[in-house]
């Protein structure tokens, strides 16, 4: 059987043109204008958008921060529906190894994790919480599984590694073609700063901001930059939230440095006021980097419609407000970090750039679909419409309104980030490898995702 969907106008980053789009199986046949036959199954989509299924490329779907804190609120069950269901068909999860342990050991784990519970598709990040010659031998094998993207700390002390294991993790990922994104915070810094507040009695979530200055995201970037530029490795940067940051990165992109960039929704919708909350409210927004300033909002704005930042992801870590949050009550460092996000995404930078005229609709695309499959090696199999790519559609009504609110949400956590906040544009219909998987926000049939085998990046810079 055969689908076609009319009279959408299908986007891409190049452009728009009103086309239908048939499916055959899980794949795209043709691309086109009267395709449709009378052995056809249609779907009329006249005055919608037909986009890529989203792709978020920052998730912790199941994250443990240790004892006292349990597991992230969501699971890849849970935070897959929220995804897929909005319009986000695929993500790439931060896959962490326990230390000492194997990336083959942890791959495993992960797949257990996510195979027959998911609702989109799914890869991971492989984390290098540690290095030695064992690891520099899994990075090929890793590579030969479809893994080719990794992840390494500047800060936390159960997670970061050393400058010069940093170089020499990139030297191996570089002869894979692969993509390294590291979490840019000077580690030291953080600590030295936690404890001087900590013993000044200074124990509330505000001081979670403060003890993480923009100085210290930016001083972590420019290191992890001369690093690569070291390694000759074009390199990710993920979740960039200041506008010192963004000078490092537009004076080593003038050196000839290849560098991606990804910031999220909160960097460029919410700010830190929000940490001066009572009753402990601002502990809800507690995640790593902090909620910054109104105006590193609106130089991550000018950085979007500049074409200088390249993907928006989300960071999804969710733990509940009541359960897990409030365990830092009296520490602010014990506030486990993070906030929900996969679900809102498509909705809040719609709502929020594109009807704003902030960002085009063709730079939406890009920035939640194309750049990230491009740039994560999931090109021309996700992130575009065209013949022979999967059928990851989403049918988008820029029209629907909506308002975000815990009591609605899929997620499944006990606030939402973004509550009371007013959208327009929504996903009237999601297509997962060509079968309709959400109507309306809500989740028709669950846990078809599948594991997609990445190949190494292109280094292509848009």
């Amino acid at each position: 059987m055969s689908i076609v969907i009319k009279g959408a106008t299908v986007v891409s980053t190049y452009g728009q043109r009103q086309m239908d789009v048939r499916i055959v199986d899980e794949k795209i046949a043709a691309v086109g204008v009267d395709i449709a036959t009378p052995a056809d199954t249609i779907v009329d989509a006249r005055g919608c958008y037909l986009l890529p299924g989203f792709i978020d490329a920052h998730t912790h779907m199941e994250l443990n921060n240790g004892p006292g804190t349990a597991s992230t609120a969501d699971d890849f069950t849970t935070g897959t529906i929220a995804a897929v269901a909005k319009g986000t068909t695929a993500v790439i999860d931060m896959a962490t190894p326990d230390r000492g342990h194997s990336l083959q050991e942890c791959l495993a784990t992960w797949n257990n994790l996510a195979a027959g519970k998911s609702s989109s598709d799914y890869s991971y990040h492989m984390s290098l919480i540690e290095w030695n010659s064992q690891l520099a031998v899994e990075i090929p094998k890793m590579a030969a599984q479809g893994i080719t993207s990794f992840k390494m700390y500047m800060a936390y002390d159960n997670l970061r590694t050393t400058d010069a294991e940093i170089y020499a993790a990139m030297c191996e990922i570089k002869k894979v073609h692969g993509m390294l994104g590291i979490h840019c915070e000077n580690g030291d810094l953080v600590n030295a700063l936690q404890a001087q507040y900590l013993a000044n009695g200074l124990t509330a979530p505000k001081y979670h901001a403060l003890t993480r200055p923009n100085q210290l995201e930016a001083e972590a970037i420019n290191r992890y930059l001369t690093i690569a530029a070291l390694a000759d490795l074009p390199v990710n940067i993920v979740h960039l939230s200041t506008r010192e940051s963004l000078a490092v990165v537009r004076a080593a992109r003038a050196r000839g440095q290849k560098v991606y960039v990804e910031t999220c929704p909160q960097y460029l919708l919410l700010d830190d006021h929000y940490y001066e909350l009572p009753n402990f409210e601002g502990a809800k927004y507690v995640c790593s980097p902090p909620l910054r300033s109104q105006q590193d909002e609106q130089a991550l704005w000018q950085a979007l419609e500049q074409g200088e930042i390249n993907t928006i992801s989300t960071d999804h870590c969710d733990f509940n407000f009541h359960e897990q949050k409030f365990i830092g009550k009296d520490d602010f460092t014990k506030i486990p970090g993070g906030m929900p996000g996969v679900e809102t995404r498509p909705e809040l930078i719609y709502t929020a750039g594109v009807t704003t005229g902030k960002i085009s609709v063709e730079q939406f695309v890009g920035l939640l679909s194309e750049n990230i499959a491009r740039q994560f090696g999931m090109y021309p199999q996700k992130g575009i419409i065209q013949v022979g790519s999967d059928a990851d559609l989403v049918i988008w009504d820029p029209q629907q309104t909506g308002v975000i609110s815990a009591q609605t949400q899929l997620q499944n956590v006990d606030y939402s980030a973004f509550e009371g906040f007013k959208t327009k544009g929504a996903a009237r219909a999601v297509y997962l490898r060509g079968q309709q998987v959400a109507a309306q926000g809500q989740l028709l049939v669950g846990q078809q995702g599948k594991f997609i085998a990445r190949h190494g990046s292109d280094y292509h810079l848009k």
